[in-house]
């Protein structure tokens, strides 16, 4: 039986020739030579190529070449995407109706303040990979060294500010403060990370003592409004009365020119009407006396006219009756 089956491989032992083993060789090393030369870098990527894992350069986005038979390696890093890191919540679905993690992450948010009271500070760190090789090969987890840095910066900057800042009007500026605080380690510690925004995303009092800072909080903001309000009214009355003293004082100038005008032109009217009289006496008596006599006679409702030699008016005819 083992003679008739050596028998009909003999054809098949025929084909196999050293020759034929070496063609075959030569083509499989052909084909992994094919597969391991060539690489696709995405377009918000590039590749850190490294050549018996030392480095050798980047490549950008595109189809790219490389050594093959694992001679050059190449570690893809995406450079365009921003990435984000939070901390004392977590997110499972983002979208309408965000879900969230329901476990307790008190232990990265609950921070001193600087007036010795607890603060629940959740807050997002967005990040992007700026410099791909510090990001491979500096640091042993970058990422995990942001975490902790974050965190250790947050505590210092929320530590230097009082409660009341950090949960009202201070958060603006404790999220820049942090941005570039941390920003300054990452540097030092050649992470080859970039900070792109630094977010508090939710800031509370813890919840024993949350129904006594909403109540203060209330009433600073019921003590804005209130200043707020007559700041308003402040702002609408003086201007309001400034212009009225102005329109007061401008009638007040205008009369006293108008009288000083109607005094003066009297006055000249006099002196002229006195060198008149001084050169004619007689002549200016008598006009003065007409026209004054002008004036008066149009408004006398009766007329009588008195006879000397006699004792009683003599009677005149009333024809305007």
């Amino acid at each position: 039986m083992q003679r008739q089956q050596w028998d009909d491989m003999q054809p098949y032992v025929r084909l196999i020739t050293p020759k034929r083993i070496i063609f075959i060789i030569l083509g499989v090393l052909v084909i992994v030579a094919l597969t391991t030369c060539f690489y696709t870098v995405e377009a918000d990527e590039v590749a850190v190529v490294l050549r018996f894992g030392k480095y050798v350069g980047q490549t950008g986005p595109g189809l790219q070449f490389k050594l093959p038979f694992g001679i050059d390696t190449a570690e893809r890093v995406r450079i365009k995407k921003v990435f984000k890191e939070e901390f004392g919540f977590r997110t499972l679905q983002a979208g309408v109706r965000t879900q969230y993690d329901p476990r307790d992450y008190s232990h990265e948010s609950l921070l001193l303040t600087g007036d010795l009271n607890i603060a629940d500070v959740e807050w997002v760190v967005q990040y992007q990979i700026n410099e791909p090789q510090k990001f491979l090969f500096q640091i042993r987890e970058p990422v995990q060294a942001l975490r902790d840095l974050s965190e250790a910066v947050m505590s210092i900057v929320v530590g230097d500010r009082l409660v009341t800042e950090v949960l009202t009007v201070g958060r603006i500026e404790t999220a820049a403060a942090v941005k570039e605080g941390l920003q300054r380690l990452l540097n030092r510690y050649n992470t080859g990370l970039d900070v792109v925004n630094v977010t508090l995303q939710d800031v509370n009092p813890p919840d024993k003592v949350k129904p006594a800072f909403n109540e203060v909080n209330e009433a600073k903001q019921e003590k804005e409004r209130l200043i707020n309000e007559a700041r308003r009214a402040y702002n609408e009355s003086v201007p309001e009365a400034k212009g009225f003293a102005l329109q007061q004082i401008s009638e007040a100038e205008g009369y006293a020119l108008t009288r000083i005008n109607e005094a003066r032109g009297d006055a000249d009217r006099f002196n002229a009407i006195r060198q008149e009289y001084q050169s004619a006496k007689e002549v200016t008596r008598r006009r003065l006396y007409l026209e004054t006599m002008t004036k008066i006679l149009p408004q006398v409702k009766e007329i009588y006219v008195i006879d000397g030699q006699a004792n009683s008016p003599i009677p005149i005819l009333q024809l305007n009756k």
